[in-house]
């Protein structure tokens, strides 16, 4: 059966009234209006095959959103909602203020004077994003800009088991590929990711009752690079305030060799680097030394590795010691001219029905096979 997208959106939120995260608009007109995305028997037949065995039933998700974002008034409905934090966040960020410290699947938080820091925890994959990672990291985020009691945040990779780098810290591998190529990374995990966790480090967290272009509740963003930022966590800085690099530390967007579109790398990297060299880091995988040139347009700082936690300390005492009063501000007014909310979510119209393609490829299954020697990986 036919249904028209804006109309099923308009009324699933009973006319923009009522928001809901994309994962739960798709579930909730999964019910409403059966055929227009896939249903949860569907989803479930097909997230128990592999990669290369799905029927590719998401890629209707994927139209679905795509002509809800491409709607200036929906698209910036759903835009909103994704930055709205998340259910469980207001309560952890009472357990977070209380106790100092909090951990969560995928990432923890500690509070280090005036500094909220997110370290993100996936140790045997090299710090990769994937399902067991991305909703523990996205409310650390959430905690993190609610904390009444720390002015800047920190995201810094923990220390990793794998034995080339053996408890040594990561800053992350981007996407975990093993989990992508088995099938356990659903379609809107990408969209959750961009639409949620890497833009509420843009754009700071909405309130409900207000454009969250207008206003919104943020901080200062500080990364801390140790030995690599790849794919999605090269994305990351291209979201943050302020990068510390360490000595050796390199960035690469290698999803084209993948098979897939470096979330919003696209929109952003030529905004720091030019769009020669965007182009060249995204369709031909032009590695980014940190100590480099085109490296020091994305890290602002180059320090030895063993002296990354005095540069934390000092970064923070920089952005703090003369109150943060107009930080929240000066971000926002940024962002007006370098990316309005429209920009971005017209972007992420494209993004939503391309990625959907790239996800169900063919060519995705042959690229991770023949690069990553994924056939042979365990989770």
């Amino acid at each position: 059966m036919h249904h028209d997208p804006l109309a099923a959106y308009d009324a699933l939120t009973e006319g923009r009234r009522h928001f809901l995260r994309v994962d739960a608009l798709c579930d909730a007109a999964a019910q409403r209006f059966p055929g227009l995305v896939p249903g949860a028997d569907e989803l479930a037949a097909d997230a128990r095959c592999a990669l290369k065995d799905k029927l590719g039933v998401e890629k209707a998700q994927g139209e679905f959103v795509a002509a809800v974002l491409s709607d200036p008034a929906a698209g910036r409905h759903l835009c909103h909602a994704m930055l709205l934090p998340r259910e469980e966040s207001a309560r952890l960020a009472a357990e977070f203020e209380a106790k100092g410290e909090l951990s969560l699947p995928g990432a923890r938080l500690h509070r280090q004077g005036k500094a909220a820091v997110v370290t993100m925890c996936n140790p045997r994959h090299l710090n990769a994003e994937d399902e067991t990672t991305l909703g523990g990291l996205e409310t650390a985020v959430d905690v993190a800009m609610l904390d009444p009691a720390s002015e800047i945040c920190v995201l810094r990779g923990g220390a990793v088991t794998h034995p080339r780098y053996a408890g040594g810290r990561v800053f992350g591998a981007g996407i975990n590929l093993t989990h992508l190529y088995q099938g356990t990374i659903r379609y809107l995990w990408y969209l959750v990711r961009d639409l949620g966790l890497v833009n509420k480090l843009y754009r700071g967290l909405a309130r409900p009752d207000v454009d969250s272009e207008l206003d919104g509740i943020e901080k200062p963003w500080l990364a801390a690079v140790e030995r690599f930022a790849i794919g999605g966590h090269c994305q990351i800085l291209l979201a943050v305030d302020h990068v510390i690099a360490a000595q050796g530390a390199y960035l690469t967007l290698p999803a084209r060799k993948e098979g897939i579109i470096p979330g919003a790398a696209n929109l952003r990297l030529a905004r720091f680097v030019g769009a020669r060299i965007a182009r060249q880091a995204i369709l031909a995988e032009r590695r980014l030394d940190g100590d480099s040139p085109e490296g020091r347009l994305i890290c602002d700082e180059i320090v030895p590795a063993a002296e990354m936690d005095a540069a934390i300390e000092r970064a923070v005492e920089r952005f703090t010691g003369s109150g943060v009063v107009s930080a929240a501000g000066n971000r926002r007014a940024l962002r007006i001219g370098e990316e309005p909310l429209d920009s971005f979510r017209r972007y992420m119209a494209v993004y939503a029905r391309e990625q959907a393609e790239c996800h169900f490829s063919p060519a995705l299954v042959a690229n991770l096979e023949r690069h990553w020697d994924a056939a042979r990986r365990r989770g």
